[in-house]
């Protein structure tokens, strides 16, 4: 495939990096000179503007964007079918609303151009060990990205889950999973700790070694405490993107109980409460109104 990549940071810059190597041709954008040059030592062909970009690559386009969600990517994808012609295709793979969704793919849709929301996971890890892909698409659009995501995605992990929204669906409600994982390891880590004579670094390796609760997640713990067996520097605020929330949305007006994932959240929530976290709290709103507005 030939596709074009608007942002360059640390997840579309290791989405590069699997591309190239799978012999796929990427054609990036990126405001920032550095992300630009990381990219051209992997093969990709780089560019200042979305003009330029498009104007390179060969029709029927593909243009996978990886911005931060909200208003920046709302504007990208509006600028884009005033940009695009029929029959190419843009693929939302931000963590974005999945209520936005239809709304992109009416805009799009008015100049004949296609649009997929694809839920990215895997973070900066990535383009080591590959990515969970969660697409929302059509099913002709999802057969034109599939040398993509085979490229990009870990054995086994990637999956058209419905039509367009699904994919950020899914993904806000894998977030909200995590967060209730995240909580339950941070609480057994906390119970570990009030006993004086256990190694917790021990203990959480055991889990990780073979027990029912060994995980992905668990592993960055105990590689943590092997760097600082008392976390030393680590933050006590946690922020949350906005998708733990979307998912607490969904499910309350769903009427679906998730008692977990409501917990996991609200305990985010406390843990900014006091006056030493009121700077990331602010910073969380922010981000929030702004992926909202």
């Amino acid at each position: 495939m030939q596709i074009g990549l608007i942002g360059l940071g640390k997840m579309g810059g290791g989405m590069v990096r699997r591309l190239q190597e799978a012999g796929h041709r990427v054609f990036g954008v990126d405001l920032g000179a550095d992300a630009r040059r990381a990219a051209e030592e992997h093969g990709a062909t780089t560019f200042e503007d979305v003009g330029s970009m498009i104007a390179a690559l060969p029709a029927p386009r593909v243009v996978w964007i990886m911005l931060p969600a909200g208003r920046i990517t709302r504007e990208a994808i509006a600028g884009l079918a005033g940009q695009l012609t029929e029959g190419d295709l843009v693929v939302d793979g931000g963590n974005s609303d999945f209520r936005d969704a239809p709304g992109h793919a009416q805009t799009l849709g008015a100049a004949g151009v296609g649009f997929a929301d694809v839920g990215v996971s895997g973070g900066q890890w990535g383009w080591q060990a590959g990515y969970g892909m969660m697409v929302g698409a059509s099913d002709e659009h999802f057969e034109l990205l599939e040398p993509a995501l085979q490229a990009l995605a870990a054995p086994d992990g990637y999956s058209l889950v419905g039509g367009v929204g699904a994919g950020h669906l899914v993904k806000a409600i894998h977030n909200g999973v995590q967060y209730g994982v995240l909580q339950a390891y941070a609480e057994g880590f906390a119970l570990l700790s009030a006993h004086e004579e256990v190694d917790r670094l021990a203990a959480m390796s055991a889990w990780q070694g073979g027990s029912s609760i060994r995980g992905w997640l668990l592993g960055q713990m105990v590689t943590a405490l092997r760097e600082s067996p008392d976390l030393d520097g680590a933050l006590t605020a946690v922020a949350d993107s906005g998708m733990g929330r979307w998912t607490a949305e969904e499910a309350i007006r769903l009427a679906v109980p998730t008692p977990v994932l409501a917990a996991a959240l609200h305990a985010r929530f406390a843990s900014r409460s006091d006056g030493a976290a009121n700077k990331l709290l602010t910073a969380s709103r922010a981000q929030i109104g702004g992926q909202k507005s």
